[in-house]
């Protein structure tokens, strides 16, 4: 008896113990008394917080990369940390705020509250019970929501104060835009061929054995994949499906709007702001003294602002009937709009066209049977997978399915037959040998499987076998080296006012060119020796097929009226000034950080993060 009570004893202390142990978390997890994951100075960090910021941390990473990723995925990117390191940085902005005794009143926090459109009824106006519900939902009591309000706001205020007071960056500015705003106006020609005073000739055995040795990239063949597949594409069983008619004819109604289109006109519509303005815009175009164009502009508007494109007659509403009826270049109106009232100029008349069902069915048709064999591939596909699990080979799925046979030797530029499916280049790219086939989909509802037979790797190819390329390689390159050097014999001739046609040449040229423009015919690297080159300096450019020979006659400074370089220079200055002010804030935070005691209990961290696993 005794020892059945200290067994008894025994089992009740087991289960006080596991009880307590418990206590904290309770029966689902995360709960109960731990509300926090640690301190941060004076302020908490709760559970709550950490758990909603390694959310938006998590559905960020997602977003960047497109696809739903696992708590282990993201935590390999160190998703959990930054989250921590966010959650201490803000607490230790509200201990030291609270340390300060900065804060904000109660009308800042309702006015931030009652502007939160979650929080409206149906007239658009602050609802509590909105309020109450959202809150709810996302576990939150209202007192716990409007601190964490008010603290946001707080942190706004002694960051706009630590930031404060940081001066524009008018000289970094400056400085930029006189760099990328420069403006440089030069003459310039190209030299080719035609101006070699004697022809080049050939290579000898030495000089092609040469340039054979110094390009071995260009006679090199790629490495090559000798691959087996089987693939099943919609089209080879296309022909095998059957499409009723009533299915084509549904369609054709399903799309009546494509095969039956009305008359449409190209139409301007110039907007006024009342009724009198317009008329008074009509009188005078019917009087002469203005033109359409001339009514645009008064507007501060350009023909493309007020372009309508090709519209039916209902999409017009009430000037529709006089705007079909106008002819091209006919101004009606003015009709109210939905802008309000408008002058309408027609610009060109768009005839009706209707595709009769007789002719649409037959690519109606088409298309409901490819439908149909994109939908028996997907029901295939299963039991194609299954073969493949049992332990079928390519050759198997051939004869017990529709996919078909084949074999290809593919290297990476090759697309051609099946390696113009870009699914099957990037598989065939990563096969290795020996590996279990898998089905891969093609972008047209087909599909197929791979398998990687052998692999020849890069091979230098004899030079008797690319004599005739070693050669004109060689002529080529011989050549261009000429058309340079007869390019810097020219150059020799010119001078700052030097007028290119006297030497023969045919001369080009451009004005405040800047870093960012463009000059057709002009090699890459065009605009940065033009922007090394010194007024009167000329120089030859290596164009690869022909020279350039290039002249600069004029550098001007930026143009400080030009909306483009105003705009550049302010957005530059803004950007510049929010780097020093983010810089400083940084600087401060982690000084501030240093000197805040900091406590996190892992153990509970490592909590919260199980449940996200």
């Amino acid at each position: 008896m005794a020892e059945k009570k200290k067994n008894r004893y025994g089992v009740w202390f087991i289960l006080i113990l596991l009880l307590v142990g418990l206590a904290g978390f309770g029966a689902n997890g995360l709960s109960g008394n731990i509300r926090s994951i640690g301190t941060v100075g004076a302020k908490d960090i709760s559970v709550t917080s950490y758990q909603r910021t390694l959310n938006e941390q998590i559905r960020a990473l997602q977003a960047q990369f497109g696809t739903t990723l696992s708590f282990q995925q993201a935590q390999a990117f160190g998703i959990d940390q930054a989250a921590l390191s966010q959650i201490i940085l803000t607490r230790t902005l509200d201990n030291e705020a609270s340390d300060l005794g900065i804060s904000v009143g109660d009308a800042l926090v309702l006015e931030r509250v009652i502007a939160i459109p979650q929080f409206r009824g149906s007239d658009g106006a602050f609802n509590r019970e909105s309020y109450r519900f959202a809150l709810q939902q996302n576990g939150q009591s209202e007192a716990e929501f409007e601190a964490d309000i008010r603290e946001d706001l707080t942190r706004s205020l002694l960051q706009g104060a630590v930031v404060s007071g940081v001066p524009t960056a008018d000289a970094y500015a400056d400085t930029l835009v006189q760099y990328i705003g420069e403006r440089r106006s030069i003459t310039w020609t190209t030299i080719d061929a035609t101006a070699l005073t004697a022809p080049v000739p050939g290579p000898t055995e030495a000089d092609q054995q040469t340039y054979y040795g110094d390009n071995p990239a260009l006679f090199t063949l790629p490495e090559t994949r000798d691959i087996t597949y089987a693939w099943l594409s919609p089209d080879m069983i296309q022909g095998q499906m059957t499409v009723t008619d009533e299915a084509v004819r549904q369609l054709y109604e399903d799309r009546s709007a494509e095969f039956i289109q009305p008359e449409r006109r190209l139409v301007e519509r110039l907007v006024y702001v009342d009724q009198a303005k317009a008329e008074n815009a009509r009188a005078r175009l019917d009087a002469g003294s203005v033109t359409f164009e001339g009514l645009v502009a008064e507007r501060g508007l350009n023909l493309s602002d007020i372009d309508l494109g090709d519209v039916d007659q209902a999409q017009l509403r009430g000037a529709g009937e006089a705007v079909f009826a106008a002819d091209p270049g006919a101004i009606v109106g003015p009709f109210n709009s939905s802008l309000g009232p408008a002058l309408f100029r027609v610009n060109a008349v768009l005839a009706a066209q209707e595709t009769t069902f007789e002719e649409a069915a037959p690519d109606l048709r088409n298309e409901l049977a490819a439908d149909a064999a994109r939908e028996v591939i997907n029901g295939d596909t299963d039991t194609i997978i299954d073969l493949l699990a049992g332990g079928a080979t390519l050759e198997d799925l051939a004869e017990r399915t529709n996919m078909q046979l084949g074999t290809i030797n593919w290297a990476a530029d090759d697309a051609a037959g099946i390696a113009a499916y870009e699914a099957f280049r990037t598989e065939a790219a990563l096969i290795e040998q020996g590996a279990f086939p898998e089905v891969f989909d093609l972008d047209d509802g087909g599909i197929f499987a791979l398998r990687l037979d052998g692999i020849t790797p890069p091979k230098l190819q004899p030079i008797v076998d690319v004599r005739d390329a070693v050669i004109a390689g060689w002529q080529a390159k011989a050549r261009q080296e000429a058309v340079v050097a007869r390019a810097e014999e020219i150059v020799a001739s010119i001078q700052p006012l030097t007028d290119f046609a006297t030497l023969g040449l045919e001369p080009l040229t451009e004005a405040e060119l800047t870093r960012r423009s463009f000059v057709e015919g002009t090699p890459p690297d065009f605009n940065d020796a033009l922007f090394e080159m010194a007024i009167g300096e000329v120089r030859v450019i290596d164009a690869l097929d022909r020279a350039i020979i290039v002249r600069l006659d004029d550098i001007a400074p930026p143009d400080p009226q030009d909306a483009t370089t105003i705009a550049q220079r302010e957005s530059l200055a803004a950007n510049a000034a929010a780097g020093i002010a983010q810089d400083i804030f940084d600087a401060y935070a982690t000084q501030l950080r240093q000197q805040t005691d900091i406590n996190i209990n892992q153990a509970t961290v490592n909590a919260v993060n199980a449940q996200f696993q």
